[in-house]
C-alpha cells in the first residue's frame, strides 16, 4: 500500500508514510518550492517555546519540525503513528524522544503539555475532532495550540494557479524526486478536500478551545490557527 484513500484508514495512511520517510524531508522542499522552511519558522514563532516548557509535536515525521523547540531548551516529543518515519528520526538526531501515537488516542496524561502543535498532519488523522479534543485534553491550563496546514487562498487567481499545481504538476515533480509518487497524489487530493479557515477555526472552539485566530501564509496556501485552553 503506498497511496492512501481520503477516508483515511489509519494502517493505510501509517504504510503510506512509511514508504516516503527516506525522501521525505527533501521532496517537500522541493514539492514546496522551499516554502516549507518558512512555514516552519512561523509555526516556532506562533508556538513561542521557552525553556523548560513541554511541548508535544504531532504528526513529526523525522523530527525536522522539533528541532527549532528543542533548540529554545524546551523539552519536546516528537509524536508520530508512522514507524517508518520514527525509525529515520531516530537514526538523524537519536537524542530526541520519539514517540509512537495516534492522535486520536495519545499515550499521554491529562494536562501535561504548555504547548501541542502540528504540522501538514491533521488533515491525514481519520477523526479530525477527536484529535482537537485530544489535543486540549494533553495541554495544561493556560496553555496553547499551534496547527499549521494547507488551507485555501483567498485570492481567487492564486486559488486557480494553485489548484492546477496540486492536480497537474505535483504528481510528475513527485515522481521525479519521491520514493513513493502515489502518496503525493494522494496528498493533493487530501489538500483539496481540507475545511477552509473558518471551518477549521469553528472545529477547534467546538473542541473546547478559546481565543481562536488564524493567520494566512504565502496568500492562504498555507494557514496557521491557534488557540489556548482555558485557566
Amino acid at each position: 500500500m503506498t497511496r492512501a484513500s481520503l477516508d483515511k484508514q489509519p494502517h493505510e495512511v501509517a504504510s503510506m508514510f512509511d514508504d516516503v520517510a527516506e525522501r521525505y524531508d527533501l521532496t517537500n522542499d522541493v514539492l514546496s518550492l522551499g516554502q516549507d522552511r518558512r512555514w516552519r519558522k512561523e509555526v516556532a514563532k506562533a508556538v513561542d517555546a521557552r525553556p523548560a516548557q513541554k511541548v508535544l509535536d504531532l504528526a513529526a515525521g523525522t523530527g525536522t519540525s522539533s528541532l527549532p523547540f528543542a533548540r529554545t531548551g524546551a523539552y519536546v516529543v516528537p509524536c508520530d503513528f508512522s514507524q517508518g518515519m520514527l525509525r529515520v528520526g531516530k537514526q538523524r538526531q537519536p537524542w530526541l524522544p520519539y514517540t509512537a501515537g495516534d492522535a486520536t488516542r495519545l499515550p499521554f496524561k491529562d494536562d501535561t503539555f504548555d504547548a501541542v502543535t502540528i504540522s501538514f498532519g491533521l488533515r491525514n488523522v481519520q477523526d479530525t475532532d477527536a484529535a482537537l479534543r485530544e489535543m486540549y485534553r494533553v495541554t495544561r491550563p493556560g496553555g496553547r495550540v499551534v496547527i499549521c496546514e494547507f488551507s485555501h487562498p483567498t485570492w481567487a487567481p492564486l486559488r486557480t494557479v494553485y489548484t492546477e499545481y496540486l492536480m497537474r504538476a505535483l504528481p510528475p515533480v513527485a515522481r521525479a524526486v519521491s520514493s513513493s509518487p502515489d502518496a503525493y497524489v494522494y496528498l493533493a487530493e487530501s489538500i483539496r478536500a481540507w475545511p477552509d479557515q473558518p471551518a477549521l477555526a469553528e472545529r477547534l472552539g467546538k473542541a473546547g478551545w478559546s481565543r481562536v485566530a488564524w493567520r494566512n501564509l504565502s496568500g492562504g496556501i498555507v494557514a496557521l490557527h491557534r488557540g489556548f485552553k482555558k485557566s
